[in-house]
């Protein structure tokens, strides 16, 4: 397999590719169950196919593609099953932190918590639906550095970025950006006052946001979610 970046330290075609592709899943321009084919994509990007055939099988790995031998490649439709499991991991790992940021909260925290809900309301006068996106990562990996376990967050990341095609949808289907920037603003609050259970029940609420967002995706976009599902 390629390896993920060359030693020049430049990205390989792999993870161009990866990069590239995750962002369209993502961001939903390529929807569940689109399909995508080796050869259109080593002609897009001017590889052959083996590099191509790398990041699919990366993207697999991550939840974002289904490869089934002699049909093709698709874009993973929403499993239930598979975000139930996530959403579990994330509460589990997320509760702890805000319990240890509460703990720990100097007033420089506080100032960065404050900067982030700043850069947030920004995002939202303006409509940058992408912009708050990043800024909302940019929020979550700034409370695990205040609960002093940074790492914490490439398990935050990694849950999250399994439902974060749900997000977008919910998204752009009706504006929920002042709801979740107030809801950051609660758990902002409860940390610098190192009221944890506080932090704990408006990150569980927090959370909880995505589940009437599943409900009527799947009313709704029946066809994107996995029919054995």
């Amino acid at each position: 397999m390629e390896r993920s970046s060359e030693p020049n330290g430049r990205k390989s075609s792999v993870d161009m590719i990866v990069e590239r592709l995750q962002e369209d899943i993502s961001s939903m321009r390529l929807m569940p169950g689109s399909r995508i084919s080796e050869p259109d994509i080593a002609a897009q990007f001017g590889v052959s196919r083996q590099p191509v055939r790398d990041a699919f099988s990366r993207l697999e790995s991550m939840g974002l593609l289904r490869i089934r031998p002699r049909k093709a490649t698709e874009v993973k439709r929403f499993s239930r099953s598979e975000i139930e499991k996530s959403r579990f991991v994330r509460a589990a790992v997320e509760m702890e932190v805000l319990r240890r940021a509460a703990r720990r909260c100097a007033v420089a925290d506080g100032h960065e918590l404050d900067s982030c809900l700043a850069l947030q309301r920004k995002a939202l006068a303006k409509g940058d639906q992408l912009a708050f996106a990043q800024l909302d990562y940019d929020f979550h990996r700034a409370l695990c550095g205040i609960a002093g376990v940074p790492f914490a967050f490439d398990v935050i990341c990694a849950e999250k970025k399994k439902v974060d095609r749900l997000c977008r949808l919910g998204l752009s289907r009706e504006d929920r950006m002042p709801q979740l920037i107030d809801d950051h603003a609660r758990i902002a609050e409860a940390v610098k006052a190192g009221r944890e259970e506080e932090a704990v029940e408006a990150g569980t609420e927090h959370l909880s946001r995505l589940d009437a967002t599943i409900e009527a995706i799947k009313i709704t976009s029946a066809a994107y979610f996995d029919d054995e599902d």
